[in-house]
């Protein structure tokens, strides 16, 4: 006999060859205070760069070379918002990580049809030291569809020592932000990067018909595509214990404790628990508060990560960082997802979630 299995929860994920960030924000353009380099080469977005101008209101404007086929809205959740998505013929467009470090440069016109210009040469002959981390930019999305998950792994600062770099608008140069502390006892620009990193969207919102699977009873597993769902029985119920999204390199993993309950079997009453995010141990984890209430036939559901991410810093020059910069920790638990579920006359549900910011 099988028994629906309905999915409220969705764990997408964008992939990405190379990342790279560069402030200037103490020595700012007239429009921009930081660039952000990305390196595609997959079948969803194609093959090809793009840099992303952190604008000084919040917003951002995309520049991407032609042939890459973009999704408008995985970048709206960034800021304040998109601004301008534009093609752009680079003259230059190149960014790789050797073991001494960074290479980058750059060279396109901005909606200002002025020069653009970045290189960045790291010559260090030092051993790089790199960690695994939960970039912090979805703290300032003001209007969030979803909950962003930057998962950057072999992560690091670019070492001021030895390294040129040049940044250069409409002929005029920035000067890049410096990281405040030393690491690994070594001064660091703020500029950074990672050749492996993960971008996670976690319950993009939604107003459809919530999809089910079709499980057999006592199913302690079933996979669809690249998703596997870990089942525990309760009273001869299904309830979802664990969610895996599985990439070629990573897996993200989403868990429920005590296990969520199947929607068609939830009755008036209350289910709290807790749910964790995570993907390797390198870049911590997600954790907080699941509820699910049921009043007649309506049912919400609310999800909070309240207790922010929880990194696992393997040197003390992170846990002091972690300490004073508060926002790596704190930035998730200001996000809550809510969602109405109620039933169809075709005997199904609909599904309706919004994000939001909260305060805490």
């Amino acid at each position: 006999m099988s028994r629906r299995l309905h999915i409220p929860f969705t764990i997408d994920v964008d992939p990405m060859e190379r990342l790279l960030l560069i402030n200037f924000e103490r020595d700012p353009d007239s429009l921009y205070v930081g660039f952000e380099p990305q390196v595609f080469d997959d079948e969803i977005n194609g093959k090809g760069h793009i840099v992303i101008g952190w604008r000084v209101d919040g917003k951002i404007d995309v520049y991407h070379q032609p042939g890459l086929n973009l999704d408008r809205g995985k970048y709206d959740i960034a800021g304040k918002g998109l601004e301008n998505m534009v093609e752009t013929v680079m003259e230059k467009g190149e960014f790789y990580v050797s073991a001494s470090g960074v290479n980058a440069s750059y060279e396109f016109k901005d909606i200002e049809n002025r020069a653009v210009s970045i290189a960045i040469t790291e010559k260090n002959k030092k051993k790089r030291k790199p960690f695994g981390l939960l970039a912090p930019m979805g703290s300032v999305a003001e209007n969030p569809s979803a909950l962003p998950l930057v998962l950057l792994h072999d992560f690091y600062f670019v070492r001021k020592k030895d390294t040129e770099i040049s940044i250069s608008i409409a002929g005029k140069k920035h000067k890049p932000d410096e990281l405040p502390i030393p690491m690994d006892f070594t001064k660091m620009l703020f500029t950074r990067y990672s050749p492996d990193p993960l971008i996670v969207t976690f319950s993009r919102e939604v107003d459809d018909i919530l999809p089910y699977l079709e499980i057999e009873k006592g199913a302690k597993e079933i996979t669809e595509k690249d998703v596997s769902y870990n089942i525990e029985w309760i009273s001869e119920k299904p309830h979802i214990k664990s969610i895996h999204k599985k990439t070629e390199k990573h897996t993200v993993k989403v868990s429920f404790n005590p296990s969520f309950p199947e929607i068609g079997e939830i009755r008036d009453r209350s289910y709290e628990g807790e749910f964790e995010i995570e993907g390797e141990v390198s870049t911590g984890k997600i954790k907080g508060k699941y509820n699910a209430l049921k009043t007649g036939e309506n049912l919400t559901l609310t999800l909070i990560p309240s207790k922010g991410w929880i990194p696992r810093p393997d040197k003390c020059s992170l846990r002091f960082l972690y300490t004073v910069a508060k926002i790596f920790k704190s930035w998730p638990a200001t996000y809550k997802w809510t969602a109405n579920i109620a039933p169809e006359e075709n005997g199904q549900f609909r599904m309706r979630s919004t994000w939001e910011r909260i305060k805490v």
